[in-house]
Parts: C-alpha cells; sequence; structure tokens
C-alpha cells in the first residue's frame, strides 16, 4: 500500500490535502514507500481470484481517461506471482479503446468489487498485450478459467501499487450465483414445510 500511495498522492493532491487537513494522516502512507512495487500477497490473490469482473482505466495520447468492464468467470484474471497479474482478452465491440491507449501510456488502474461483502481492492500497474501465438506457456497458465469468447490476445498486468480502500458508500448486491447460495437454506426449509403439509393433509384424509 506504501508504493500506491507514492503513485497517488501527487504534487496536487498534496496541496489539496494540505488545504482540507489530511496532509499529516496521509504522510504515514507517504513514509512507508521503500521505491519498490506492492506485492501481492494471499488476502489480494484470494480476492482478486474470487471476481467475476471488474474495472479496467486507461489514458488515451489526448489525455481523455477511459475505462472499461472487463468480466469473467470468477478466476478469469490469474495471479501469475506476487507482481504480475493476466487474462485472456476476448473479442468485444471491436473499439480497441484500451489496446490504443496501451500504446501511447502502459499505466492502468484497476478497480476490483466486492459488492456483498462491501469490500475494494484498487491496484495501479503496467500492462502490456501479448500474442498468444508467441506466448504459448503464458497462453496455457491463462486458458482456465476464462472469459467465453473468440480470443485475440493476453493482457499481462505488472503491480506498481495496490490499496485496500474503505468500504464505505458500498451499497451491498448480490449477483445470481451468491444469491442462489444465500437461499439455499430458505428453499431447503420450503421444501421440508411442503413434505410437512402434504403427510399432514394425508393424515387428516386418513381420518375422514
Amino acid at each position: 500500500m506504501s508504493r500506491y500511495a507514492r503513485l497517488a498522492f501527487t504534487k496536487n493532491v498534496r496541496g489539496v490535502q494540505e488545504e482540507r487537513g489530511s496532509a499529516e494522516a496521509m504522510a504515514r502512507l507517504l513514509a512507508r514507500d521503500t521505491g519498490e512495487p506492492d506485492r501481492l500477497g494471499p488476502d489480494e490473490a484470494d480476492f482478486i481470484m474470487a471476481r467475476d469482473g471488474f474495472y479496467l482505466a486507461s489514458t488515451g495520447d489526448d489525455g481523455w481517461p477511459y475505462v472499461q468492464f472487463r468480466g469473467g468467470p470468477p478466476g478469469f484474471v490469474h495471479v501469475l506471482d506476487a507482481g504480475t497479474l493476466g487474462w485472456l482478452e476476448v473479442r468485444g465491440n471491436r473499439q480497441y479503446i484500451t489496446t490504443g491507449n496501451l500504446r501511447s501510456d502502459d499505466r492502468v488502474s484497476l478497480f476490483f468489487m466486492d459488492y456483498a461483502n462491501p469490500t475494494r481492492l484498487k491496484i495501479f500497474g503496467r500492462a502490456e498485450t501479448r500474442d498468444p501465438s508467441e506466448f504459448p506457456e503464458l497462453h496455457g497458465k491463462l486458458a482456465e478459467p476464462r472469459t467465453d469468447g473468440p480470443l485475440e490476445q493476453l493482457m499481462v498486468i505488472r503491480v506498481e501499487g495496490l490499496f485496500w480502500n474503505c468500504p464505505k458508500h458500498i451499497t451491498p448486491r448480490y449477483s445470481e450465483a451468491e444469491l442462489a447460495e444465500a437461499l439455499e437454506p430458505v428453499r431447503e426449509r420450503m421444501r421440508m414445510l411442503a413434505e410437512e403439509n402434504a403427510a399432514l393433509r394425508e393424515r387428516l384424509q386418513d381420518r375422514d
């Protein structure tokens, strides 16, 4: 998290922190910076691989930022090592904005959200696209699980900084799979009650 602060707290950001009284607290984060990229630990790896989507931000050569959603089955973003993420890029709307942006600036920001358990992880990194035919070993590592669709390229992110963000204001939301798991005890109870109800009806009919 120390490296993240060093990258995020630019001169103008520090100026605003001074104006609004948070500079001293933020300085403690800056003091932890060793100059080396932050590393992904077990908590970060487990969190990332459990997500079925995230937001990816890049910047165009004209300076405009661009944010895109990437989705797939949990685990489609692979933690290759403590400093590297990767996934298969499949065909989308064919605008290729993110890929084009990376040709002038490889810096990206990734935003991983867990809406069901209000938690978010922010990552700064440097992105590189690779041709699957030229990197068959990497292709194999990213092949399963993967997002459905025609494969276009491999995406590799070298992590520079990371930060577990405050859960404040995250509205809990649940995926279909999360709802199914949460509601299973309710469904089981309903099945049991239906069976009990049917048995009672039979007993009443027998008395008649």
